[in-house]
């Protein structure tokens, strides 16, 4: 598996992110904002946390149109796959690639804690690894992590079975306990836990290496 991994100014868990994908056993490419183009034959980008352009304007907003960010739309857009954590969910709500906006927390403080995690789906390359109902606990770091879509989006979320993860005791006001949605295509996954984080027994946890692996499994033949 190829993964390339997009870093911005201000981004914190670029390297985090490249490490999980490594260990999994994809080769890994960082690629700068201003470059125009994605690598070659990339299978998987990865949008990482952190604080791009320290968060001005809107958390992801100035992000979104950094050029690397078209040829990621394209990517997309041709059914390529991505990810986005934290940050770079907020960076794909702002580019269109996922709908809705993350909000400021509900109550209007950083969270930097261990939630509790549902599964809502394994149909996906990334929720493979897992099965529906299964509850795993994953690192959240945020400020803006309040997902907000309108009442039709959110019932199509819901019927098109694409909320990917939802809190099991929300900590930030999100809609529908939402922490993660896919694309109509389930090719992009937008999550504001970090699962990176929970990829490694000497940081405290192991629940997010099943989502790398299911990757690597899902992608590796492509």
């Amino acid at each position: 598996m190829k993964a390339a991994v997009i870093v911005f100014p201000g981004s914190n868990c670029d390297r985090d992110l490249a490490v999980a994908f490594e260990a999994a056993g994809a080769d890994v490419q960082m690629v700068w904002h201003k470059d125009t183009d994605l690598p070659r034959d990339v299978d998987i980008v990865g949008v990482p946390g952190g604080f791009s352009f320290g968060d001005y304007l809107r958390c992801g907003a100035i992000a979104a149109n950094s050029p690397i960010c078209h040829s990621l739309k394209a990517h997309t857009d041709r059914g390529g796959y991505a990810i986005g954590i934290c940050n770079g969910f907020q960076v794909l709500a702002e580019t269109g690639i996922l709908p809705g906006a993350l909000l400021r927390n509900a109550g209007l403080k950083y969270i930097c804690k261990t939630v509790g995690l549902k599964v809502e789906t394994s149909d996906s390359a990334f929720t493979q690894g897992y099965n529906a109902g299964d509850v795993i606990n994953i690192p959240i770091a945020h400020h803006d992590g309040n997902y907000y879509a309108d009442d039709a989006t959110i019932a199509g979320l819901q019927d098109q079975d694409r909320i990917a993860f939802t809190y099991t005791d929300n900590p930030n006001g999100a809609r529908a306990d939402i922490a993660g949605i896919l694309s109509e295509n389930r090719r992009v996954l937008g999550m504001m836990p970090h699962p990176e984080r929970a990829a490694d027994a000497g940081h405290g946890g192991t629940d997010g290496t099943a989502l790398f692996r299911a990757l690597m499994g899902a992608l590796a033949p492509a």
